[in-house]
């Protein structure tokens, strides 16, 4: 178990910037991760577990320990409408789907190429193309932290929601997930009802080419985090009400918008493009010239650039649209998570 202390954490998130924490341990047993919270040493610190550091900004150095998540492994078990994969919470999330595909473990295809591990997979419900990880979750192993025991928590008992789960509320800071479960059918059927998946002619259509289709549209549309750093999806999709949307439709009859039970989902990429926001900059972090809904580190971006340009986005679209966007990328700050509602009242 390694440790270290004072250490950067620009290698460990994918925006890259510049920011510390007081301690950095590796983990790879859950034993690992019992040893760092039960260390008396530790034990008035915040905890922090991290995994490929795709959807976090640490707005300010983290006063606590940072837990890189490494715990591997996959087994897979058959019944006989069905594989059951049993994954470990920290096998990278891209490199998954690939090898699920090429084992022939067919349905996490329209979920190719979402940054990050299979243990944020819950907490975010990531989803992409007509598809998120309810649809698939058979359940999640969490650590309880107060007890420091296994416990099995069913698809039902996470509360899923449009990238949301029990994790966010009732649960967070109370468990850490450790591995999930996840359900595949044998009797494979393509879902290509979402976006340029309506393109797919399912006469004769593999998963392979679907993965594929989705890697190519991501690889075209979202900027390489190697190359300029991000976090992928910086604000989530809004959903507002049926009235509200129809009164936006006059003025805006082009709006790019899903009807959902839950009222219309309105692209917000869409939204900040309207608002001309596309190469907006503030210090070293801009809106993504091709991309309105990425945030990007074009270079020495510190963690206030970019929360000034997300403050920007929001008033922008708010004052335009009457829409409050919510962003989709935690904020961690010195000692808990933090959200930018909170941060606009200290600009």
């Amino acid at each position: 178990m390694q440790i270290l202390a004072n250490a950067d954490l620009s290698r460990f998130h994918t925006f890259s910037i510049e920011q510390s924490c007081q301690y950095l341990v590796e983990v790879k047993t859950v034993d690992h991760i019992k040893d760092v919270y039960q260390n008396p040493k530790w034990s008035s610190l915040p905890k922090l577990m991290l995994g490929k550091g795709s959807n976090v900004l640490f707005t300010q150095p983290y006063q606590g320990v940072v837990l890189l998540n490494q715990l591997l492994g996959k087994t897979v078990t058959e019944t006989a409408d069905s594989w059951h994969l049993h994954i470990a919470g920290g096998e990278n999330w891209p490199d998954l789907v690939k090898w699920s595909i090429e084992q022939g473990y067919l349905g996490l295809e329209n979920l190719a190429l979402i940054p990050g591990c299979a243990g944020t997979a819950p907490i975010q419900n990531i989803g992409a193309y007509g598809v998120e990880f309810k649809d698939l979750c058979e359940y999640v192993d969490v650590l309880c932290l107060k007890n420091f025991e296994v416990k099995r928590l069913s698809a039902e008992q996470c509360e899923f929601g449009y990238r949301d789960s029990v994790f966010k509320h009732d649960l967070h800071q109370q468990v850490v997930i450790v591995a999930i479960g996840i359900k595949l059918a044998k009797n494979w059927q393509p879902n290509t009802g979402y976006g340029p998946l309506q393109t797919l002619d399912n006469n004769g259509l593999t998963a392979k080419q679907v993965f594929e289709r989705v890697c190519q549209v991501r690889i075209e549309k979202l900027p390489d985090p190697a190359k300029l750093g991000n976090a992928g999806s910086f604000f989530k999709n809004p959903i507002i009400s049926h009235q509200h949307f129809l009164k936006l439709q006059q003025t805006y009859p082009n709006m790019v918008a899903y009807s959902t039970p839950q009222g219309v989902k309105v692209a917000a990429g869409w939204l900040i493009d309207q608002c001309q926001l596309k190469g907006a900059a503030v210090g070293g972090a801009e809106v993504h010239q091709n991309q309105a809904l990425v945030l990007v580190n074009k270079g020495k971006a510190s963690s206030d650039d970019v929360v000034k340009l997300a403050a920007k986005v929001y008033c922008e679209v708010f004052k335009k649209f009457q829409i409050q966007l919510e962003h989709e990328v935690r904020f961690i700050g010195s000692h808990t998570e933090t959200n930018l509602a909170n941060l606009i009242e200290t600009l």
